[in-house]
This record gives C-alpha cells, sequence and structure tokens, in this order.
C-alpha cells in the first residue's frame, strides 16, 4: 500500500476545504451567469412537469381500463406521451445549451484566475514544485470542474422531478408515499459515508496523474541528455513506473466507486417489492384503485434514476470536488515575497545596498548570514567564489525573485520591499546563463521587452549588440525563427538576442549571469562588445566564469559561503595573492592569450 500511493502526498501548498466552503467558491464564480442559472431552473421546472405527466398519464390508463372505460383511451395515452417526450426533449435540449455556456464562461474566469495566480507565484515556487504538476492543475483540474458542475446541474433538474412527485405522491396517498420515499435515508446515508474515501481516493487519482504530467515533460524537455547518454530505456522505465502507479491507483478508485452501485441498487429494488407489494394489497381490500397503484408503481422507476445518477456519477463528482480544491489551493497559496508597501518607482540610479541581510533557501540550508555590501550607482561588480558560495543568490535577491529572512535590501536608499513590483522590475535587466527564447522570430523575442517598440528601435538595439554583424549569420535576419526554447539558433545567437532584448528594455539595473561562458572566441568579442554598451552607465551585478568579463569590471568581489573574502580590481587583487589569486590559478588562468601550460607565466601587471 505504501509503495502504490508513495509520492502522492499533498504539496506544501495544499489545503483542506469543507464541502460548504467548496460550494461556496464555486457559486461564487456563478454570480456572473446567474441569469442563465435562472433560465436553467425554469427549464429543469418544466421539464420535470413533462416527465411528470407520463407516469400520471400511464397511471390514467391503468384505471381507465380497471373500470372498463377503454373507448379513445389508449389514442389519448399514446398523445399524452408523445407529446411530454416532445416538450422535454426541447426543454432539455434548451437547458444543455445554456448549462454548456454557463459552465463554459465559469471556466474560462477559472482559468484566468489560476494562471494569474501562477503567474503571481514567486521564483522559489517553481524552483520547488514541478512545472508539470501545475500545468495538471491549470488544464485537467479545472477541466474536473467543468464536469462536476455540469452534473451537479443535470442533477438539480432531477431533484426538481423528485420534489414534485413527492409532492404527489403524498397528496394521493401518504401511506404509500412514505413507503416510497423510504428508500431515500438510506442512499443518502450511504453517499455520506462514501464521500470520504471517494474524495480520498479521487485526490490520490489527481496527484498520479500530476506525476505523469510532470514525468512526459520532464522526458521531453531533457531528451537531448538522455538521448546523448543514451538513456532512452532508463526514461522509459521511470515513465513506465509512474505510469503504472497511475494504473494501479485508478484501478482501486474503480473498484471503490462500482462497489457502491450494487448497493443502491439493491436498495432500490427492496422498495420496488415494498411498495408493489403494500400496494398490491391496498388495491385488492379497495383501499387505492388500480391506477393509483400502477402510479405509485411507475413512480419508485422515477424516484429513483436521481439516486442511482448520484450513485454512477459520484467518481466524477468527487473528482470534480476534489479538482476544486487543487485548482482553490493554487489560487490561494501563501507568497514567500512579501512587499510592505506598493510605491510607485519613477527612476532608479542604481545605488544597492545590502545591510547585516540574511538568507536560507531552507532552514537547513543558510547561505548569507549579516550580509554587507554597497554597490555604487553606475559600478559594474563582479561576483566570483566557488560553487555554493552565494553568487546567484545574491542577483536574486536584487530581482526580488525570493525573500530574505533578516536585515535589509535598499536600492537607491529605499527598502526594496516597500517597491510596487512590477514597477521596479521594468528597471531591471536579467539576462542568465542560458537564455530563454520565446517560440517567434527573432525581433519577436527581441522586442519582448517593449511591446511597444517600433520596428527602427528593435533594429537599434539588435545592431548595439556586437555591431549588428550577427544578424548577417541568420536565413532571414530579424524575421528568423527561433524555434521552440530557442532551439533554431546556437548558443551565442541566443545570448546575443537576449542582449538585444536587454538594450532595448534600457533598464537601470542589470544581473547578467554570465554571458560568455559557453560560446566559441568570435561570439564571445560579439558578446562582449555587446555587453560594454549594456553595462555602460548601469549598476551591474555579474557572477563571472570569463576573465575578458573579469578584467573590464569595476570591482570583485570574492565569496566563500556567503562571506566576502576578498574585493579590489583584477590586478590588486592578482598582486595580493589570496583567494582570488587561487580562484584565478584555478579557474581563470588558461583564459588569458599569455597563457601558456606547464608554467612560467606571470599574469599582466603582476610583479614577479
Amino acid at each position: 500500500m505504501a509503495d502504490l500511493f508513495g509520492g502522492l502526498d499533498a504539496e506544501a501548498y495544499d489545503r483542506s476545504y469543507g464541502d460548504r466552503v467548496l460550494l461556496g467558491r464555486i457559486l461564487h464564480y456563478f454570480q456572473p451567469v446567474r441569469g442563465q442559472m435562472l433560465a436553467v431552473a425554469g427549464y429543469a421546472l418544466l421539464g420535470a412537469l413533462m416527465n411528470l405527466a407520463v407516469p400520471i398519464a400511464i397511471a390514467g390508463a391503468v384505471g381507465g381500463l380497471a373500470g372498463s372505460r377503454t373507448t379513445g383511451m389508449a389514442g389519448l395515452v399514446v398523445a399524452a406521451i408523445l407529446l411530454s417526450g416532445i416538450a422535454s426533449w426541447a426543454l432539455n435540449l434548451g437547458r444543455q445549451w445554456l448549462i454548456a455556456r454557463a459552465v463554459a464562461d465559469v471556466v474560462l474566469q477559472l482559468r484566468l484566475d489560476v494562471v494569474q495566480s501562477v503567474l503571481a507565484r514567486d521564483l522559489s515556487f517553481f524552483d520547488e514544485y514541478p512545472s508539470g504538476k501545475i500545468v495538471s492543475r491549470v488544464t485537467s483540474d479545472t477541466q474536473d470542474f467543468s464536469t462536476v458542475v455540469t452534473l451537479t446541474l443535470d442533477l438539480l433538474s432531477q431533484i426538481l422531478l423528485v420534489l414534485l412527485l413527492g409532492g404527489v405522491l403524498l397528496a394521493i396517498n401518504a401511506e404509500l408515499a412514505l413507503l416510497t420515499l423510504l428508500i431515500g435515508p438510506p442512499i443518502i446515508g450511504i453517499a455520506i459515508a462514501f464521500r470520504i474515501l471517494a474524495r480520498k481516493m479521487s485526490q490520490r487519482s489527481q496527484r498520479a496523474l500530476a506525476r505523469v504530467n510532470a514525468a512526459i515533460q520532464e522526458s521531453i524537455t531533457g531528451m537531448m541528455v538522455a538521448k546523448g547518454f543514451r538513456q532512452e530505456g532508463s526514461m522509459y522505465g521511470e515513465f513506465r513506473q509512474v505510469n503504472d502507479q497511475r494504473y494501479r491507483v485508478n484501478f482501486r478508485e474503480g473498484l471503490v466507486y462500482n462497489n457502491i452501485f450494487p448497493v443502491f441498487v439493491t436498495i432500490t429494488g427492496l422498495g420496488t417489492a415494498i411498495v408493489v407489494y403494500f400496494g398490491g394489497l391496498r388495491d385488492l381490500d379497495h383501499s387505492i384503485s388500480a391506477g393509483v397503484w400502477a402510479l405509485f408503481v411507475q413512480s419508485i422507476g422515477v424516484f429513483w434514476i436521481p439516486l442511482i445518477s448520484i450513485a454512477s456519477f459520484w467518481s466524477q463528482f468527487q473528482l470534480g470536488l476534489s479538482a476544486s480544491e487543487r485548482v482553490f489551493a493554487l489560487i490561494d497559496a501563501e507568497p514567500r515575497v512579501k512587499q510592505t508597501d506598493a510605491l510607485p518607482v519613477e527612476r532608479i540610479a542604481g545605488r544597492i545596498e545590502f545591510r547585516d541581510l540574511d538568507f536560507h533557501y531552507t532552514e537547513q540550508e543558510q547561505v548569507l548570514r549579516g550580509f554587507n555590501l554597497t554597490i555604487a550607482a553606475g559600478e559594474t561588480v563582479a561576483l566570483v567564489g566557488h560553487t555554493g558560495a552565494g553568487k546567484s543568490t545574491l542577483g536574486k535577491l536584487v530581482a526580488r525573485f525570493y525573500e530574505f529572512q533578516g536585515g535589509e535590501l535598499l536600492i537607491d536608499g529605499r527598502d526594496i520591499r516597500t517597491f510596487e513590483l512590477a514597477a521596479y522590475r521594468r528597471h531591471l535587466g536579467v539576462v542568465p546563463q542560458v537564455p530563454f527564447l520565446f517560440s517567434g522570430t527573432v525581433e519577436e523575442n527581441i522586442r519582448y521587452a517593449r511591446p511597444d517598440a517600433s520596428a527602427a528601435e528593435v533594429q537599434a538595439a539588435a545592431a548595439g549588440v556586437g555591431g549588428g554583424d550577427w544578424l548577417s549569420a541568420l536565413p532571414n535576419g530579424l524575421e528568423t525563427p527561433v524555434g521552440e526554447l530557442g532551439r533554431g539558433l546556437s548558443l551565442g545567437q541566443r545570448q546575443l538576442v537576449a542582449l538585444a532584448r536587454l538594450l532595448l528594455q534600457g533598464p537601470s539595473v542589470v544581473i547578467l549571469d554570465e554571458a560568455t561562458a559557453s560560446v566559441d572566441p568570435l561570439t564571445e568579442a560579439q558578446i562582449q562588445e555587446g555587453l560594454d554598451e549594456v553595462l555602460h552607465h548601469r549598476t551591474a551585478i555579474v557572477i563571472a566564469h570569463r576573465l575578458s568579463t573579469i578584467r573590464s569590471v569595476d570591482r570583485i568581489i570574492v565569496l566563500d559561503h556567503g562571506s566576502i573574502v576578498e574585493e579590489g580590481s583584477h590586478e590588486e587583487l592578482l598582486r595580493r595573492g589570496g583567494p582570488y589569486g587561487r580562484l584565478y590559478n584555478t579557474y581563470f588562468r588558461h583564459q588569458s592569450p599569455d597563457y601558456q601550460p606547464g608554467g612560467g607565466f606571470v599574469p599582466v601587471g603582476v610583479a614577479g
């Protein structure tokens, strides 16, 4: 059992909602379409009346036959049934059309709200939770939500029929009506008891589906690596495991739901037998007429159809409720990055101050403790250090992608937590080591920074990176399609597009995760020219991997386990022969044109 449900635990942001809360949230989404819902209720009421006419007509026919009044009776009954059937069909068609339209409008708004909430999540949220599972909530769970709403509205029309029929039966014969209604409480009691188990099984089924979606997305994203290491078989094996888990969870879910159906059928069968038996006795002693008895026998079938429908659709109903729970949990997830105010940001000079700042990703992973650093406006600093030293963390904190736990982070002397985030980030440019490009053309990806930019401005931004020479290598220049994730371009070309995009944005602060780390010397030279233009008169934090970048910065900050161990210019730090000198000899020395394998190299400007 543990293996079957392994990995299907709730996410940290999941929460349990009571049925009343869930239904209240669902009804809230139907407020804008309440007019359509009233029309649905009207159609449902008229349809219930038409359906009620059938057993009444049949009962009348049986009563007529018992009284030997057969003249014209058969024709009237057939006509009544035919007319009521046509009217019921027309009313049902109108009702279903209204339901489909209302549900489509509600699901559209729900998905917009979910996507809006996802876009508002912090970057740490996407680091912690697989994107495939998030996508599953946005797509599959919202679709299951629409299913439960449609089923509920369908069942409401049948419940109306039960209420109307119950009223008629009570008016005709209270004793037999109560016998007919006896099947209701046992079915309702079993359904309520079954609800908890059904909800739990539905949640596990959806989590299993989310794991399948996550595995598929990861497999497709990592296909190049898998083929490069010939691990397609291993990838298939991992997917087979999660897919098999999904199958076994669904199998158990099916067993649970399918076992409830025979129980309901047995109860309704007993109810029918009771009404037939006692109604027959009353007919024999002439307490009721044959027509009344026939009406009650016919009504049993009409009465238990909604109850059987609940049993038949119970799995989907619970699936919809648990899907709603998962969707609302995603919408309600608490942000970790919390602003204390939303002050406008008209311009930024770019002075950055870390004051006694503490930060950790987890309680066990303390990255910065009492960290202090001041970067002057317009200054370019390079962050160097071993992996895990905290270089990327500083950039993410300035970009406000993560929340720090103590101390202060000031921009131009103002607490970064008081800014309106969207306004602040308009003045901030970030270029990752592996840039992300959207499907479309090179021009569209450059324009992404400023959708309102003119064609001339886009062309100028592209020409400002490496003199624009790189455009001649593209088949169609700026109109060249970049492909999915930019795979139609080389890594160097993607970096050039990313720098042009940044240049078009014109930010005051630039965070650069070394753009020349994995490119050839020619592209590196083009990118370096672009960097000189991008970093000119801007505050820049460069996570450095290349000697060419380090030499051109104003100041080098050497980090070790979240602390500054050394800072200064390239030449100054080399003269000291401290931590930077050791880093230089380990990581950067071989990138110098003066480097000679085997030793004997003395860096320029450094005394021998």
